[in-house]
């Protein structure tokens, strides 16, 4: 089984993690909807219970997440295995009790950053976490230094082993990184971001200098990569890529047809050796780099499982990395 140690903290973990933003359900973020659509609740719990079964061990969720819904069910999924599980949230966004609309919490302050952590605690039903990540992607790293004291005080105290910025600025990290116990980043990365600006190199590359985990959401770039979409797939109204602005992969509420242009050009080689196209993706951020983690989300059974399995694969050899490499660039 393919792990990853979280930076220098010494935390083994499945090379695979469990992102659960989806299992939050409907919420709101900044007046735009932010969740992915009506979930399950049953079914969130026995997907978590069927990675854990083969062998993934890394879930990654935030206070905001369906307004600390997420959470909850984590709570009711892991109850009783607490010590089978790494666990890893994150603060910065709020919400008035018992509403669904959030906002970012800007400036923050230690006060409120232990305040949202007790709260996360307490949905989680946990004493600890193994992780907590800054989720504030735009904070002005010139106000950020106290929020990263407070978090070096949260480990002495226990309450954390760890911590990170979800954030995609360097200036970001380098800030964070100077603490002792900043362990990871958390950057969006998948096999159709970021190459041509370079960032995702550069992020990774400072995580490899540093020993930072590269932690990676949007992994199967929003479902793209799943290979289930089509030019003319639409989204419900409570789905956050029916109007996501931030992310290249969606285009007024539709999937890029470029994205799932080059997608198809690359089928061929994610799919070798008996792979899925989402097993493929995932396969590609391990030949990546040695330091990567994705989190693919999920909503089902069936799609926790399917990426569990790529675990069973392990990383594209260096052969199938350049040939993607090639047809990217060409």
């Amino acid at each position: 089984m393919l792990k990853r140690t979280i930076g220098k903290s010494g935390i083994e973990v499945s090379a695979l993690g469990l992102g659960c933003w989806a299992i939050g359900g409907p919420f709101n973020h900044n007046g735009n909807p932010s969740g992915w659509g009506q979930v399950d609740d049953a079914e969130s719990i026995q997907a978590i219970h069927a990675a854990l079964e083969l062998g993934v061990n890394f879930l990654d969720t935030a206070n905001v997440y369906g307004c600390g819904h997420s959470e909850q069910i984590i709570a009711q999924a892991i109850a009783g295995r607490r010590d089978q599980v790494i666990l890893a949230t994150k603060f910065g966004n709020s919400w008035a009790e018992g509403s669904k609309d959030s906002f970012e919490q800007i400036p923050i302050s230690p006060a409120e950053i232990r305040q949202q952590l007790e709260a996360s605690l307490k949905r989680l039903n946990t004493d600890y976490v193994d992780l907590l990540q800054f989720h504030l992607w735009g904070y002005p790293v010139e106000d950020a230094a106290p929020v990263r004291d407070t978090l070096e005080s949260l480990v002495s105290e226990g309450k954390i082993r760890g911590y990170g910025w979800s954030t995609d600025r360097l200036d970001a990290i380098k800030l964070f990184a100077e603490g002792p116990h900043c362990i990871a980043v958390q950057q969006q990365l998948n096999l159709l971001h970021g190459h041509s600006t370079g960032e995702s190199d550069a992020i990774i590359a400072f995580c490899e200098a540093h020993n930072l985990a590269s932690i990676n959401r949007a992994p199967l770039a929003m479902g793209l990569l799943t290979g289930k979409f089509t030019p003319t797939t639409s989204f419900s109204s409570d789905d956050v890529r029916s109007k996501v602005a931030w992310f290249e992969g969606f285009q007024a509420g539709k999937p890029n047809p470029e994205w799932l242009k080059k997608l198809e050009a690359l089928r061929e080689v994610l799919t070798s050796e008996g792979r899925t196209l989402t097993q493929g993706a995932l396969a590609w951020l391990w030949g990546r780099s040695s330091q990567t983690l994705p989190i693919p989300g999920f909503r089902t059974v069936a799609q926790a499982s399917e990426n569990a399995k790529a675990l069973q694969f392990g990383p594209l050899n260096p052969s199938q990395m350049q040939q993607i490499a090639s047809i990217l660039q060409g």
